[in-house]
């Protein structure tokens, strides 16, 4: 435990209503956020995107499954994983129990990855999660979006230094780098209103961090994520912690 400032109870509750004042003006500056969110226009998905399924091959807007709304978590698992990206399922695992809640609020929740969907399912089956799963099947529905990237796209960053958590999670994934950093994690919603599919947000990198719920409880602990300087990324699938 690094060294750290001593003090009383009185400079600890003094400090702490500083802190709270600025703690409420950031809720109130979401909450403008989250305003600003839902202000944005709707954009028609006019493009036939197919998707492999349980149920067999849909459209998109088939996966609303009876609801106006629809959240697609963009899952890193390409078709060369052998196991879905570490930090992806760590996601996923504060999706699967939120399914339920979201329905109740006339909202579908699912994943969509490249990989094959019996790959996915046997994966899902692995990690206990109750999502639905769906396989783009060929589809530019991830590519599209900004979620996939070419070899040439990549070039300058493959012939870069490759970060050691970037090697490190691409074979965690059973893959290598090339193969990891072709497919982006990504959040995306839709409406679906007289017939029409609607693309209403979308969002990647640190706009996923609402759904990484570890983050927001470390930043709340004495260290905090406390990640700097680290080579390695700590983070496991739920599993595998304690394994060498």
């Amino acid at each position: 435990m690094p060294e750290h400032k001593v003090g009383t109870q009185e400079e600890f509750e003094a400090a702490r209503a500083e802190l709270l004042a600025e703690e409420k003006a950031l809720t109130r500056r979401n909450d403008e956020l989250t305003r600003k969110r839902k202000e944005l226009p709707w954009v028609p998905v006019e493009k036939d995107y197919r998707f492999e399924t349980e149920g067999g091959t849909r459209s998109l807007a088939n996966l609303f499954d009876g609801r106006s709304q629809l959240l697609v978590y963009h899952f890193m698992f390409g078709p060369p994983y052998e196991a879905g990206c570490t930090v992806c399922s760590s996601i996923a695992d504060t999706l699967s129990p939120n399914v339920v809640h979201l329905k109740a609020r006339d909202v579908t929740l699912i994943c969509s990855s490249r990989a094959p969907l019996d790959k996915l399912l046997a994966y899902r089956e692995r990690m206990g999660w109750s999502f639905d799963w769906v396989s783009t099947a060929g589809s530019d529905f991830h590519r599209d979006l900004g979620f996939l990237n070419t070899e040439d796209e990549l070039r300058p960053f493959l012939e870069g230094d490759i970060p050691p958590t970037v090697s490190q999670m691409a074979a965690l994934s059973g893959t290598d780098v090339l193969g990891y950093v072709t497919e982006g994690p990504g959040l995306s919603a839709y409406a679906l209103s007289d017939g029409t599919v609607y693309r209403t947000y979308v969002t990647t990198a640190r706009g996923l961090e609402p759904a990484m719920a570890y983050y927001g409880l470390l930043d709340r602990t004495p260290m905090g994520r406390h990640e700097e300087g680290e080579q390695m990324y700590w983070l496991r699938r739920h599993d595998e912690y304690g394994e060498t």
